[in-house]
């Protein structure tokens, strides 16, 4: 199993909920998020006074998926939040040793 976490706009999000539905990607986590990579914020105007926005919004989408569905979900993920500018963002994929569905008790593959 492997856990695909990807930190995406935020107004990208419907689009890529609707990648992963295409691909048999149902349960997915979604948590707002703050902050910055290469792009280190920027500055803004308010009132008349400049100052600097640090933290640049965004979004955590995380899903388990089969290892062989991996590969299906990083593509429809990368496709569906790409828009060619900075801070597009980052996936990131790991490994995950179990799975365990508390109502149920299944386990690995059956409790994603």
């Amino acid at each position: 199993m492997k856990k695909i976490e990807a930190i995406i706009k935020p107004f990208k999000l419907d689009e890529v909920k609707e990648a992963l539905h295409e691909v048999g990607i149902s349960g997915i986590t979604v948590t707002e998020a703050k902050g910055f990579g290469r792009q280190k914020g920027h500055t803004e105007l308010y009132r008349g006074a400049e100052y600097v926005v640090d933290f640049v919004p965004k979004v955590k989408v995380e899903v388990v998926v089969d290892s062989a569905d991996a590969e299906r979900a990083v593509e429809a993920i990368k496709n569906a939040a790409h828009t060619g500018r900075i801070g597009d963002g980052k996936i990131f994929v790991s490994a995950v040793e179990e799975a365990i569905r508390i109502r149920t008790g299944e386990t690995g593959k059956d409790a994603i």
